[in-house]
Order: structure tokens, then sequence, then C-alpha cells
């Protein structure tokens, strides 16, 4: 499979202790052998600051030196920031890691962070989590605003780095800010189909519709109060999104966004990735194999080969 959203670099931010390879303790869902052993093709990991933690740079860099320290340092994991890196990360057989940025706070409107991160490999971002800042409102933002000046020179400033634009956590406006604003394709890395579950971190059909009408993707989470919300969540439950987006239309932008280790409670048969194969095996009761090697990993590996820089 390929995952486009898991908060294990948030959690080790919390707990200096906590490692990702031979983690057999059960802090961390996704550990460095889950991922071997479930033959993940490629990982995302978010860096995310708690709105609790400092809104300055200090706590995204240390996040950065905990992937390059803790998760590059596995011998079997591969740094991709190009499409070249990803071709490599498949023909060796390492499982590639991604970084991304789940909100831009600590870089207080300042682009030259941007283009830092950019430097250090990041090549995914979402402007903000749920709340508020200097570039747009959350979704659980009451005020429900769009995008800021600074946050509209953001999203130009991705596009013309080769940052993926991520748009899970954006109020509604924002969203629509950022897709007729944005010049390339984006993303939800993480969010599932409002009409199938009715929480506000879902999409709109109008939503998902316009992800792909512009060749974007869609990331099913497997976070259990978006799949449902009236009885604990399955994976056959996550199936009524799959099919409610392919009806959409949206059968070639589906990806996965499980947003392991972001979530303190689970479905009952989908706790880390190693029980991924349960989703895969549902899925190949409905679908055919080709249909599900798209969902699980070949619709968002054919994004990044168009989408990430070329070297």
């Amino acid at each position: 499979m390929i995952d486009f959203h898991c908060d294990v670099l948030s959690k080790m931010l919390k707990n200096d202790a906590l490692t990702f390879q031979g983690g057999a303790d059960g802090t961390l869902d996704v550990t460095y052998e889950r991922l071997r052993q479930s033959g993940t093709m490629l990982q995302t990991f978010a860096i995310y600051i708690s709105p609790r933690q400092s809104a300055n740079i200090e706590p995204v860099l240390e996040s950065v030196d905990l992937f390059y320290e803790r998760i590059l340092s596995c011998k079997e994991m591969q740094l991709v920031t190009s499409a070249a890196d990803l071709e490599s990360s498949i023909t060796s057989g390492k499982t590639g890691a991604l970084l991304s940025l789940e909100g831009v706070s600590g870089l207080q409107g300042r682009l030259s962070m941007l283009r830092l991160l950019y430097r250090l490999g990041v090549r995914a971002a979402g402007l903000t989590w749920n709340d508020g800042n200097w570039a747009a409102d959350g979704i659980m933002e009451p005020r429900g605003a769009g995008l800021t000046g600074k946050g509209r020179e953001f999203v130009s400033a991705c596009n013309e780095l080769g940052i993926i634009v991520d748009v899970s956590h954006l109020s509604e406006q924002a969203f629509w800010d950022v897709a007729g604003l944005s010049t390339k394709p984006i993303i939800a890395s993480h969010s599932n189909a409002r009409a199938v579950c009715n929480h506000p971190r879902n999409l709109t059909d109008r939503q998902l519709k316009a992800i792909i009408l512009g060749e974007g993707r869609v990331g099913i989470t497997f976070v259990p109060w978006f799949v449902t919300s009236d009885r604990e969540a399955c994976v056959t439950d996550l199936l009524g999104h799959v099919e409610h987006i392919c009806a959409l239309g949206g059968e070639k932008h589906i990806m996965l966004g499980s947003d392991f280790d972001g979530i303190d409670s689970y479905m009952t048969d989908l706790k880390h990735p190693g029980e991924v194969y349960r989703l895969k095996e549902a899925l190949l009761a409905r679908y055919s194999e080709v249909q599900v090697a798209g969902f699980m990993q070949n619709n968002a590996l054919t994004f990044l080969r168009e989408n990430l820089p070329a070297v």
C-alpha cells in the first residue's frame, strides 16, 4: 500500500523514548517492522505541532530531525523527494518515506521557512489543522474564513516549489480558495465522504468532485468517527466511502490516508499497518484486482510520479 498520512513524528516529539525500529510495546501504530511486513511501498510522515505547543519553527525543525534520525536511519527506509527517488525505492524494494507538513503556524508567515523545509525534504503541506492561523481557517474555526493574503502567497509558493497542497482540515471557504488558486492538483490526504458520514472533517460531494476534476486525490481515512457515526466502525464501513467516491467519478482518485498514530481510538479490525490486508480483502470481495490495486497504491503512485519534482 501507499499511506498518505500518519502522526509518528508528533508522538515522538512528545515522547523522546519512542523508537520506530524495534518498537514492539504498542505505543506506535506505525513501526518499521509493520511497514516492512505489510509490504508498504511508501509512508507519508506528517509534521504536526499541537496548538498547545510552541507556535514557532523550533518544534517543526525538531520533527524534521526526528524524521532523519529515527525513520531514515532504518536501513530499508528511503527518503522520497522526487519521482526519481520514488522509482529508486520501488526498484530497490525499500519503503519510501515522504515528509509532509500538517499546519503552517510555526512558519509565522515567512515563506523563507517554507523554502527551507523544501530543502529539508518536505513535499506536501496543509495550511492549518482544525483551528485558524495566519494562512487560513480550519474546519472547526467558528469564523469559517478562507485564505488570508499570506495564505494565498503560501499556496502559490508551494506550486512554484513543487510542494503538494493538502486541503484536509481546511474550512470550506479555504478549500474553495485553494481549489481556485492552485495551478497544480490538490489532495485531501485524510478525509472521507460527508454524504456517507456527516462529520465536518469529511468532504462534501461538491468538494470531492472538484478534487476529481482537478486530477487530485482523496485519502480514505481510518479515523472511526469519520467512517461512521452510529456504531463502532469496521473495515466494511470504509467500503461505503469508496463506493460513494467511485459513484462521483473518483475511482482513479482514491488513495489511503490512515491517520495512524493521530488517533486514540480505532476501528475494530484496523489498528495498524499490519491489519490493512483486511481492507484489501474486503475491497477484493466487491471490486476487481485492478481497481483494488488502484485504491491501495497505484492511484497514489501515479499522482506522485506526475506531481513530485522529477529529480
